[in-house]
């Protein structure tokens, strides 16, 4: 016993620190920063460290958590005179952040000791004295006596006392023999238990003592009690060793069993725990409740307690014949904030009191707790006040609870109206209070404010902690306050808090960012001193250090040692470590690494790719080979920087021999070879022969490319002016994963700039930067200016051009006129002149070009009065003005209109020799033609013309503009057909003009003729010359063409205005049609002109949107009393609102409320129920609503759904073309509905057909897709989503067939048009882009415009062929309906049912992904899809590290404004020399 006791006080023994010290922090401060504290208290710290000072927790005992009530402490021991008086001990909890928790197991009423010793009979006297009775001594009391006695806590005090003031030298049995006072067997229980809570190796010396003197006999107990004190201390060895010696009599109690549970459970040995409760049942002893509950809470301190398993273990309680009491359920609702969720603490909570097991203030502690943890402060905010009204009284631990979780989401005002509550009733800050604010400070990274709390709790009397000092020493050496955060582990040392291993690794990463290497060597050697060992972290940061200070003999002693202990070796250090051993040619060290790289079992491939990173290529040969024997694939960058060494180095013998072995040995090496002729026809300037090698290099599915090939073919592109194609190389070598060279660097920025996307070139130059590749030639920066110029970004442009000027003393003539047109691109006159002052005062002096920049900004501003200011003032400077801005000038006052000033610089031009330009003459014959000029413009084409130009398509249009305004009808014929001879086809102006031309001749049947025509070619006319038509029309009397074009100005959903309808009234009421004139009125309304009856339809809309049937139904009541004339509008709206809502019930009640009324259902209540049916849970529900259409007469769509689709189609052929002349579109709602309940119950081959029989009858455009135009894009706005995703599909097969059969060729880019709008809360492109990414596609949302989704042609292609989600995309029908709707609703996304939680948790947990990536996670099991998303989230961790490590973040693309640039579509144009005029026109 004392070789044991001797033993545990040397393990006892505190290790002295060496103070730290502080010097000043080095300029050349490391950028290398690691997040050193989201672990810092980790469960696993207890086995790796010595036994450090517990924190404690004075808030525990009643009296103090509660000091408005004046309670007593009965129930505890007095306190005695000694320091270290016993108090119980909080067990600390910490969360992903750090931040202790607030709620201790013990204060949960989980205390081992409560459960285990008092749990036992009060009345256990079976101990026997075995000492014999003296006749010289006190005669002893009875033991009745005993029992009754009041004074057993002043007897067990004063033993306690005596024995807690002995020496260190001294013996207990000094205190014991001598017998001062009468002890029972209970009161030495007590005394043990006593001395334990101050010093456990005394009590186990009393312990011992009793069982040597045999002063009674053994019991369970006892054993219990030095079991429960033993396990306090963290003696698990001493209390194994104790229980399995007892004797099998008195171990196999149930008491004993859970002493010994308990000890496991303290330091979370839950197997341990198991076992020992199944060793009980073995030997017959049935467990209790606070077995159960021991057990619950060793499995919560494991951490290794998975989402679900709190109902399991209350299950497993209640199979064994217990009923879970308050403590289980206040441990599991504790947990559940260690990694389970907020709703399974409800979940418990909810099976708490649905047991009629009445919660307590721990209940809420612990239900506060969770929701903080979990980021619900206002639901922690309101429990809190939930509890009073309970008849509770919140406590110091409520309030912690509730301060943590207002400091978590960092709600400073929160937390300081808690903490003034809390002082208010009556609760001091504690050191939990304390350390909780500091955390708060710290992660705002307001840390004089975490300082200023740290010394407010000092002088507060409250004593930091291990976690207080961590806290500030990370935010300090994160903040590069290294000072600071050393003063910190000096103050930390000087008031007796041992540092943790956390507390080390914090303060050596903040010396490692702060470049101090001496002093993180020297922490590291103190952790070690102090006998901490380190983990991978802190070897991690320290190898990187010596690493990046080049010192090789300490960098490879700690990188042996690393492998001494088991730890792996990043593939980022053992790459460094290889470049430095590589540099000071370390040869055998280079070998040593390598050995080491191979036992840790990294593959002959790895090794190859660090070997290169490295520069070890002969090396990297030797394991290339090898891994080629061993049937490994080469890696493309390995092979290819090997063969580039090769070529530079001019071994290009070896080259060759290592690519014939491949050849040999690799199956794959053909892919390579190919990459290598790739970089030879560049190099021979054969770009064709290159791309074409490329290309079928891609179509076999393998070509990875290198840096070396994709240099070589960008570079070509960029030559040859292929900008898209060497765009398309960059998505190609961004997706490959390759690094940019300088060179490709250089080439994609003339590209992009090219393009018009500068941001994008200007992300690759500061990219360059950060990589270290700079561009001294200024043209890089030139063409990024003129690009941001174009798109009137000039804040950029100025950036650019300030960053330039601090690198460089005088900046580049070129920049600084580049510059000035951004400014004049953008009206910004005053800039630009300023810039110019700044080339007149610093140099470079200006040029014509900047004079030309100044005067194009007073032009863009409309300041052209002051332009002969400016010329008179760069006159009065010696400038000459040249030729160019006199034209300039000349144009500007052309296109403002001014006819004076332009004639008067136009004669004064050919005074001074000078003549316009082409596009002068345009912009002159333009302002005279608008301004009816005819002379003016008649003699500026004669001179046009003796000067040697010819009039294009714009001059003709302005003379028919001219002819036609001045109704010279027969000159407006002859220009049309001297344009047609001389080549020019007409465009949308030209057709306006000459429609416009036959109206004012009261011709407008030539007018319709020329429309017909115009409308083959794709073009359409202007609503004011429709306007012109039509009335024309109607002078003319013919109604019916009038009325068609109206019609079908309403069927494209045009906003026509009131001068239309009164056009249309006028026509109907001079051909007699009065009914159609009283219905245009009626029209009108439904457009919206009237706030009338259309006005409460689309109120009744808003309500039904709101879900608020009723207040809808109201609107309609009132509209019944007004008298008004109601159609099935206003009942389709009250309906529709129900059936949103889906109260099914009450929406087929007002469906037969309006058969009542008189009124019956039309297209508008069919389709508000089969909408209504397409969006039901059930397949039930669905027929439920259907059966009540077939009730009132209409039975079509419930027929779709059951019968056979191909009897049915003559049938919805005649009922479409009943539908399609009714107003309100609704043959196209009516078949939108239709085909999103087909699609939902997979119906989907008759949604086919009816897709087609909606284009058949003009329901939908016959262009929703384009494939035989040889555009193959689409455009599927406004179409339903179950009549989008047929269309989808049906688009996707006809691409796939052009794909296979080779025409009609795609274009470079595919187009799908889905909008942005939301019809029927579905959005149409969430949908669209579900079911794209399901399949894995290669479309791509537009970066440029919102609603438009972009594949590239050769990726879309390859994919039609390829994947395996394109290998039937034939529409089929279900052999049987389904029992619920297999499309579900959910965000406003109208996808697979099967499919909305794998959406949710990719998008919630990934954010957006790319569409291959989210269809092989949406294939994956669910098990195997969280690894996979675990493995991606830690790599994107991982690689942020490693950017961390670099000395930088790369900066993010910045996204593109909305609404910025056009989205144009190209239209080709047919011929249409068929136009003709009659000979009258030429009268």
């Amino acid at each position: 016993m004392a070789n044991t006791a001797a033993l545990v006080l040397a393990a006892a023994t505190p290790i002295r620190l060496d103070k730290l010290s502080t010097t000043k922090v080095r300029k050349n401060a490391t950028q290398y920063s690691l997040n050193c504290y989201a672990s810092s208290f980790s469960s696993t710290e207890t086995a790796t460290e010595p036994t450090i000072q517990k924190f404690s927790y004075r808030r525990a005992s009643p009296s103090l958590r509660w000091p408005h009530l004046k309670l007593t402490e009965n129930d505890t021991s007095p306190q005695t005179q000694f320091p270290n008086d016993p108090s119980p001990s909080i067990e600390v909890f910490e969360d992903v952040d750090g931040v202790e928790k607030s709620l201790p197991f013990d204060s949960l009423g989980l205390g081992e000791e409560t459960q285990t010793l008092e749990s036992f009979d009060s009345n256990d006297e079976t101990l026997q004295v075995l000492d014999k009775p003296s006749r010289t001594k006190a005669k002893k009391m009875t033991k009745l006596a005993l029992k009754r006695a009041k004074d057993w806590r002043q007897r067990v005090q004063f033993v306690t006392d005596r024995i807690l003031r002995l020496q260190p030298d001294g013996f207990v049995a000094d205190v014991l023999d001598n017998r001062s006072v009468q002890m029972t067997p209970t009161d030495f229980c007590f005394v043990v238990k006593w001395v334990g809570q101050s010093n456990w190796l005394r009590a186990l010396e009393v312990y011992e003592w009793l069982n040597l003197r045999h002063w009674y006999s053994p019991n369970a107990r006892m054993l219990a009690t030095i079991l429960s004190v033993l396990g306090k201390a963290n003696q698990e060895a001493l209390a194994v060793e104790i229980f399995t010696r007892a004797e099998p009599a008195i171990g196999n109690t149930v008491q004993v069993y859970n002493a010994m549970m308990g000890v496991y459970a303290r330091n979370g040995r839950f197997s341990k725990v198991q076992e020992m409760l199944d060793l009980m049942r073995e030997r017959g002893c049935e467990p209790d409740l606070v077995s159960f509950n021991t057990l619950i809470n060793a499995r919560v301190k494991s951490g290794s307690m998975p989402t679900g398993s709190s109902i399991e273990l209350l299950n497993e309680v209640r199979r064994s014949g217990l009923r879970p009491d308050v403590i289980t359920y206040n441990t599991l609702i504790s947990a559940c904030s260690r990694g389970s969720t907020f709703e399974e603490a409800l979940e418990v909570y909810e099976d708490m009191e649905s047991h009629k097991c009445q919660p307590d203030i721990w209940t809420y502690n612990a239900m506060i707790s969770v929701c903080g943890q979990f980021g619900m402060a206002m639901e922690a905010e309101r429990l809190f006040k939930e509890l009073g009204s309970k008849g509770f009284f919140p406590d110091v631990v409520t309030y912690n609870a509730l301060l943590y979780a207002f400091s978590r989401e960092g709600n400073v005002v929160k937390v300081k109206e808690i903490c003034e509550e809390m002082v208010e009733a009556g609760f001091g800050r504690d050191e939990m209070t304390y350390n909780t604010i500091i955390h708060m400070y710290g992660k705002q990274g307001q840390h004089d404010l975490a300082l200023q709390v740290y010394r407010d709790m000092k002088s507060s009397g409250r004593i930091p902690d291990a976690i207080t000092y961590t806290v500030l020493i990370n935010s300090l050496g994160k903040a590069d306050k290294i000072t600071e955060a050393a003063n910190c582990m000096s103050e930390m040392l000087a008031a007796g808090v041992k540092p943790t291993l956390r507390t080390f690794s914090a303060l050596i990463c903040g010396y490692a960012k702060a470049g101090m290497r001496f002093e993180a060597e020297e922490t590291f050697h103190c952790m070690l001193r102090s006998g901490i060992k380190p983990d991978h972290l802190a070897y991690s940061v320290m190898l990187d250090i010596f690493l990046r200070s080049k010192d090789t003999k300490k960098a490879m002693g700690l990188y042996q040692e690393m492998v001494h202990h088991g730890f792996k070796l990043e593939e980022d250090l053992c790459q460094a470590m290889l470049n430095l051993l590589m540099k000071e040619n370390k040869e055998e060290d280079v070998e040593r690494v390598m050995k080491n790289m191979e036992l840790c079992g990294m593959s002959p491939k790895v090794i190859c790719s660090l070997l290169v990173k490295g520069e070890c290529y002969d090396r990297a040969t030797a394991m290339l080979k090898l891994a080629a024997t061993q049937g490994h694939e080469p890696e493309s960058d390995s092979l290819l920087s090997i063969l580039s060494s090769y070529s530079s180095s001019g071994r290009h013998t070896e080259a060759h021999a290592l690519l014939d072995f491949l050849r040999e040995h690799a199956s794959g090496s053909h892919n390579l070879l190919t990459e290598a002729a790739i970089i030879m026809l560049c190099k021979d300037h054969k770009l064709d022969a290159a791309m074409e090698e490329y290309k079928k290099a891609k179509e076999f599915g393998v070509f990875n490319g290198s840096g070396t090939v994709y240099e070589s073919l960008i570079q070509c592109c960029e030559e040859a002016g292929l900008l898209a194609e060497g765009s398309q190389l960059y998505s190609d070598m961004k997706f490959c994963g390759v690094e940019p060279s300088h060179k490709i660097f250089r080439s994609l920025v003339t590209i992009y700039c090219k393009l018009g996307f500068p941001e994008t070139a200007h992300y690759l130059v500061d990219l360059a930067e950060s990589l270290g590749f700079f561009f001294d030639d200024f043209s890089v920066y030139v063409g990024l200016i003129e690009a941001y110029g174009k798109l009137k970004l000039l804040k950029r442009a100025e950036s650019l051009v300030g960053r330039l000027r601090l690198k460089h003393s005088m900046v580049n003539r070129n920049v600084w006129n580049a510059l000035i047109h951004a400014y004049a691109a953008n009206g910004a006159y005053e800039q630009a002149r300023a810039i110019f002052n700044i080339m007149m005062r610093d140099g470079p002096s200006p040029t014509v070009d900047s004079i030309n920049g100044l005067l194009q900004a007073l032009v863009t501003d409309g300041r052209l009065d002051e332009l002969y200011v400016v010329i008179q003032e760069l006159q009065d400077m010696d400038f000459k003005i040249s030729k160019s801005s006199i034209l300039l000038m000349l144009d500007a006052f052309a296109r403002a209109g001014n006819i004076f000033e332009v004639k008067k610089i136009y004669h004064g031009m050919k005074a001074a020799g000078y003549f316009p330009t082409m596009h002068l003459y345009r912009s002159m014959i333009g302002l005279f033609s608008r301004r009816k000029r005819v002379r003016d413009v008649e003699s500026m084409v004669s001179e046009m013309e003796e000067a040697g130009f010819k009039p294009d398509l714009q001059v003709f249009n302005s003379l028919l503009k001219l002819y036609t305004a001045i109704e010279d009808f027969r000159k407006t014929a002859e220009v049309y057909l001297q344009m047609q001879a001389s080549g020019h086809k007409p465009d949308e102006d030209t057709y306006n003009t000459l429609i416009l031309m036959y109206c004012r001749d009261r011709r407008p049947e030539e007018g319709l003729s020329l429309l017909r025509e115009m409308k083959k070619q794709g073009m359409d006319l202007k609503l004011d010359t429709y306007k012109s038509l039509i009335s024309a029309c109607g002078k003319q009397q013919l109604w019916e063409q009038a009325e068609e074009l109206f019609e079908g100005l309403r069927l494209k959903g045009l906003k026509l205005d009131r001068s239309l309808y009164h056009i249309m009234m006028k026509i109907h009421r001079n051909s007699g049609s009065h009914l159609k004139a009283e219905n245009v009125p009626v029209m009108m309304k439904e457009a919206g002109l009237e706030p009338t009856l259309a006005t409460m339809h689309l109120l009744m809309v808003s309500y039904g949107s709101a879900g608020q049937p009723m207040q809808a139904e109201k609107v309609l009541n009132n509209l019944k009393t007004s008298g008004l004339n109601l159609s099935t509008l206003p009942y389709s709206s009250v309906i529709d609102a129900y059936l949103k809502n889906r109260d099914y019930k009450l929406g087929i009640e007002k469906l037969l409320e309006m058969r009542k009324d008189g009124m019956e259902p039309d297209h508008r209540i069919w389709t508000c129920f089969i909408r209504a049916a397409s969006l039901s849970l059930l397949t039930s529900e669905a027929m439920v609503l259907l059966h009540s259409l077939r009730d009132t007469g209409f039975d079509l769509p419930i027929r779709l759904l059951t019968e056979k689709a191909e009897s049915l189609v003559a049938e919805v052929d005649h009922f479409l073309e009943q539908l399609v002349p009714l107003e309100d579109n609704a043959a196209f709602n009516f078949v939108n509905a239709l085909e999103d309940l087909l699609w939902a119950f997979e119906r989907r081959a008759t949604a086919s057909w009816l897709f087609q029989l909606a284009i058949k009858r003009h329901v939908y455009r016959h262009d929703v897709f384009r494939v035989s135009e040889k555009d193959w894009g689409a455009d599927f706005r406004k179409l339903s989503p179950g009549a989008a995703l047929v269309g989808l599909t049906l688009w996707l097969d006809h691409m796939q067939d052009a794909s296979l059969q080779g025409s009609p060729e795609s274009s470079k880019s595919v187009v799908l048009i889905t909008g942005t709008a939301e019809y029927n809360m579905v959005s149409l492109n969430k949908t669209l882009k579900a079911f794209l990414w399901e399949m894995g596609s290669p479309f791509l949302p537009c970066r440029t415009r919102t609603g438009l989704l972009v594949a590239k042609g050769h990726s879309l292609r390859m994919w039609l062929k390829d994947s395996p989600f394109c290998l039937d995309l034939e529409l089929k029908d279900a052999p049987f309906l389904p029992e619920s709707n297999s499309m579900q609703l959910s965000e406003g996304c109208f996808m697979r049912s099967c499919l909305v939680p794998v959406f949710k948790e990719i998008h919630e947990r990934l954010g957006h992904v790319r569409p291959k990536k989210f269809a092989r996670l949406a294939l994956l099991s669910d098990e195997k899809r969280d690894k996979v998303i675990q493995a991606d989230l830690e790599g994107r961790k991982e690689k942020l590290e490693k950017l961390k490590k670099r000395g930088g973040f790369v900066r993010p693309t910045k996204k593109m404004k909305s609404g910025k640039r056009k989205f144009i579509r190209k239209v080709i144009l047919p011929d249409h020399n068929n136009v003709r005029l009659e000979e009258r026109v030429l009268r």
